[in-house]
């Protein structure tokens, strides 16, 4: 089987996968996970032939895969990928491109600087701004959190790129009491010790209080959240960030799938404000429906992100807005391509009427859930229904029975010290049928368990 051939093979394989993904366990079965034994060999001296190895991973993968890229998935804000996205992607890795800079790819370089544009405009944040096609949330993070400092301790006469830290003046973090963990990670990468991170009091529904903020002054990076993950609220950013600003401190948004509402007019309301930080980061695996390993770090101050992330070498020099001085990344594909086609193809609209019908989803799981019984333990002002059982133990066993019952799928978490369960609504794929078998799902195993 020559090259042409094989890629031709991948791909009716993919389309296959694609085509089934309805039909598919949520889960895999046991006996599908046990098939995955078959991969454990010896490595051969000689190879094997390229046909063979993906025949294997079709035949003993995919039936153990998670059909996250279905439409009954309802776990950690994962969407499915948009038609246009994959074939993006697909196109893009027949290209192979370097995408760190425009000599490595003319194409790249103009498709990420216009998706970078377009994700300016529908989420109107300032079109000043630099954009980062990184990795992860956590990744794009971490670029956001680097130059917060570097950009505080410059405001103090310290050059933190040249000097280091030793020495250097503290700079202090405040974070919301219920921030999520990929901030806790980027924070710990960066050095900043967790018992040293000032913990912001929040409400009921994970909101910081304002009353209760810890004092501010040139020295802080305030964090705050546009979608906490288990209850999908947003912080008072409209009465928070003014006064983060007139103190000096550097704000900086997670709004890993929260920060989308800001593209959907019903709820936009939710993010009043959010345009007067400095830094944000979102995901492009959440509502925008793109393949994973996608995500973005928005700077108002390009050159803040460019001081900290530039890697400018003799033998390859770069504009400050060039992707590899923007990322973690040097040697990187083009994840912006991806995030340009989704948006070309479902425009201001498509965005906005996705997530929009996700929201309203969200609400209707709610209240079926909330008449027959069950806990619902949030508001429900954008995807998520954090949801509890009559008790601890039936909370527990609800959980099991839909994550075995391979026609649905969420995930466990805990909140205020208890044991519950989030549904998340982000799949394009998602229909009200497929909302309608959850709840029908969800009504049978009763908040009993």
């Amino acid at each position: 089987m020559n090259e042409l051939e094989l890629l031709q093979d991948a791909d009716q394989r993919a389309q296959a996968y694609v085509a089934g993904i309805e039909d598919r366990r949520v889960f895999p079965a046991d006996t599908e996970r046990a098939a995955l034994d078959g991969f454990h060999e010896e490595l051969t001296e000689g190879g094997r032939p390229a046909s063979e190895t993906i025949s294997m991973m079709d035949t003993l993968g995919s039936p153990a895969t998670v059909a996250s890229n279905g439409p009954n998935y309802f776990g950690f804000v994962i969407g499915a990928s948009l038609p246009s996205a994959s074939a993006a992607e697909r196109l893009a890795l027949a290209w192979d491109q370097c995408a760190s800079t425009e000599d490595g790819s003319p194409v790249a370089d103009v498709l990420e600087k216009q998706a970078g544009r377009w994700l300016l405009d529908i989420l109107d944040l300032p079109r000043e701004s630099a954009v980062a096609f990184g990795t992860s949330a956590t990744a794009c993070g971490l670029s956001c959190l680097a130059a917060a400092r570097a950009a505080l301790l410059d405001r103090l006469g310290w050059d933190v790129v040249n000097d280091g830290l030793m020495g250097a003046p503290e700079i202090k973090v405040v974070v919301p009491a219920s921030t999520h963990v990929t901030v806790r990670k980027a924070l710990q990468i960066l050095g900043f010790g967790w018992a040293r991170v000032q913990k912001a009091p929040v409400d009921g529904q994970g909101r910081i209080l304002p009353d209760q903020l810890p004092e501010m002054d040139a020295q802080t990076i305030l964090i705050l959240q546009a979608g906490e993950v288990n209850t999908g609220e947003f912080d008072h950013f409209d009465e928070i960030i003014p006064r983060a600003k007139a103190a000096g401190a550097w704000v900086h948004v997670d709004g890993a799938f929260g920060l989308w509402a800001r593209a959907a007019p019903n709820i936009r309301s939710l993010t009043n404000g959010i345009d007067g930080a400095d830094s944000w980061t979102t995901d492009g695996h959440k509502w925008l429906n793109t393949p994973y390993d996608g995500a973005m770090a928005i700077c108002r101050d390009p050159q803040a992100l460019a001081r900290v992330m530039n890697s400018d070498a003799a033998y390859s020099s770069a504009s400050a807005d060039a992707q590899k001085n923007l990322t973690l990344e040097f040697s990187r594909r083009a994840r912006g391509i991806p995030i340009w086609a989704a948006l070309r193809t479902l425009g201001r609209n498509g965005v906005a009427q996705m997530v929009e019908t996700h929201h309203l989803q969200a609400q209707r799981i709610a209240s079926a859930l909330s008449e027959a019984g069950f806990e619902v333990l949030n508001r429900v002002v954008l995807n998520q229904v954090l949801v509890r059982g009559k008790d601890d133990a039936a909370t527990r066993s609800i959980l099991q029975q839909v994550q075995d019952s391979g026609t649905s799928w969420f995930g466990g978490s805990v909140w205020q010290d208890r044991p519950a369960f989030r549904i998340s609504l982000s799949s394009f794929r998602t229909k009200d049928e497929h909302v309608d078998r959850l709840i029908a799902l969800m009504q049978r195993i009763g908040p009993s368990g």
